[in-house]
């Protein structure tokens, strides 16, 4: 069954910023959404909020189960985040942390040969599955931290920030898997810098300094404000703001 999250007037101060300031969002069911921002935007504590990371000022997050109201506790070993600073173990190939998680999620011999498989060919990681973590490349390692999310078979994946600092090519490639996962009943929620990856996703909510300045469908935002991409759109919007 899928799963729904709704964000209701989240607020969330860290020392002295105000990290999110109200953000109201709805993480409809089995599609690609995308949190959009700068640096500082507020994205990374939006999806530690998400992962029940972090506890709100105030404002609340309710889960939902096809259209049942669910409990976090219920929904938390169905969730899988990767967070922006990937916590591999370097001396570990990819197949010792395929193996780790095995474990680590009490998979049967015959769920894991089969998930295993899969995703070292979604990935094309399956000519490298003796390379420790700490030789791979920034695209490579960012697919074995992937992989080891998904092994859990996740009705929610929250990607923070996954192609930062990758090169294009693998960013592509990236978001090439990604797509993959559509149609698998998952909810997909991917933050990114990148202004250009907007455009990937089915549904986009774009932060900027802890606030929620739009969110819907890429194509009719861009159309609705009259700009080409997403980084005339911020940069409009902070011209409104000054303006005012």
């Amino acid at each position: 069954m899928s799963i729904e999250i709704k964000v209701h007037s989240l607020k969330k101060r860290m020392g002295k910023t105000q990290a999110l300031d109200g953000v109201s969002v709805d993480f409809s069911q089995v599609l690609m959404h995308g949190v959009i921002g700068p640096e500082g935007a507020g994205k990374t504590t939006l999806f530690r909020h998400l992962a029940g990371l972090l506890t709100p000022n105030s404002g609340s997050i309710e889960y939902f189960e096809g259209l049942q109201k669910v409990d976090f506790s219920t929904l938390r070993p169905w969730i899988g985040y990767m967070p922006q600073q990937q916590s591999l173990y370097p001396d570990l190939s990819i197949h010792e942390h395929l193996d780790f998680f095995k474990e680590l999620y009490g998979l049967s011999p015959d769920e894991y040969h089969q998930k295993r498989e899969r995703l070292l060919s979604i990935t094309q990681l399956a000519p490298f599955v003796d390379r420790p973590a700490g030789k791979l490349s920034g695209g490579m390692y960012k697919k074995l931290g992937l992989m080891c999310a998904l092994l859990s078979s996740p009705k929610v994946l929250l990607l923070d920030e996954p192609t930062n600092g990758v090169d294009p090519i693998s960013r592509r490639e990236f978001w090439e898997m990604l797509h993959q996962l559509e149609g698998e009943g998952i909810l997909v929620i991917v933050a990114t810098a990148y202004m250009d990856e907007a455009e990937r996703c089915a549904h986009v909510h774009l932060l900027n300094e802890g606030k929620l300045i739009g969110s819907g469908e890429p194509k009719q935002l861009l159309k609705e404000n009259q700009v080409r991409n997403f980084d005339e759109y911020f940069l409009k919007h902070a011209e409104d703001v000054h303006h005012v």
